[in-house]
């Protein structure tokens, strides 16, 4: 496989150098940051990213404070005594995209959330203690365990809530292919994710970088370069962390 410093120097070359590529990384939390986070925020942001996929992620960025707004802040015991009847009223209201699946999402997320949080004190320490050199562990559980949080939309959850993770995006899967990793196209299968967790530990393990960091390197390395300033205003507009751990 290739080295990562061969990757690291191709995306700098195109972004303008080392230090402009640095300013292009997402941020992250580490353990302790994640752990103290309310469960109402990774609530909050299981269904956030669940309405993101399949739709406009602006319209459902800009429409967020409704969201926020219609679902009591994600108020874990609020929202928990809620009823039947109140779930499906979400349908009605204006404030929400009113598509039962994804509102019920929200609802059995809440009980995903809850029965963690009975077992490891809270979701946030589930999470947080969660090592990243096996994030597909993580992913399967996530997939298993949660509502509509298997494939691209369990990374993207777990990548603006601040888990330090790589997200395997067409361009992120582009580079693991060019690099020499042996998988397919579209990776999806447990044998495809583990060879892409592997990859991603051994480039960890040379650069000491974090996987947030190498896998938006390993994104701006290859396919189409987009401007700096455009990438930033598309930062922008999206949920995520600003503060590296």
């Amino acid at each position: 496989m290739k080295s990562f410093s061969d990757i690291h120097a191709r995306a700098a070359e195109r972004k303008g150098g080392y230090e402009a590529l640095a300013a292009l990384l997402p941020g992250f939390l580490n353990d302790e940051k994640l752990a103290r986070l309310g469960d109402d925020r990774y609530l909050a942001m299981m269904a956030q990213t669940i309405n993101q996929a399949g739709f406009n992620w602006t319209v459902i960025a800009n429409k967020w404070p409704e969201f926020e707004e219609a679902f009591h802040g994600f108020d874990i015991e609020r929202l928990s005594y809620l009823s039947p009847e109140q779930w499906e009223a979400y349908v009605k209201d204006r404030r929400v995209v009113r598509n039962w699946q994804k509102i019920k999402a929200v609802m059995e997320n809440l009980g995903f959330i809850l029965d963690v949080a009975r077992e490891h004190g809270s979701f946030a320490r589930f999470i947080a203690a969660w090592p990243s050199a096996d994030q597909v562990g993580l992913l399967q559980v996530l997939k298993k365990r949660g509502s509509r949080l298997g494939g691209h939309t369990g990374q993207w959850f777990l990548r603006y809530v601040g888990k330090d993770g790589f997200v395997t995006t067409r361009d992120v899967t582009l580079a693991l292919r060019e690099a020499g990793v042996d998988i397919t196209e579209n990776p999806s299968s447990q044998r495809d994710l583990k060879r892409i967790q592997a990859a991603f530990n051994a480039w960890h393990d040379e650069s000491g970088l974090p996987y947030t960091h190498l896998s938006k390197i390993a994104a701006y390395s290859i396919g189409a370069n987009y401007g700096n300033d455009e990438i930033r205003e598309e930062m922008g507009k999206f949920p995520g962390m600003d503060e590296t751990s």
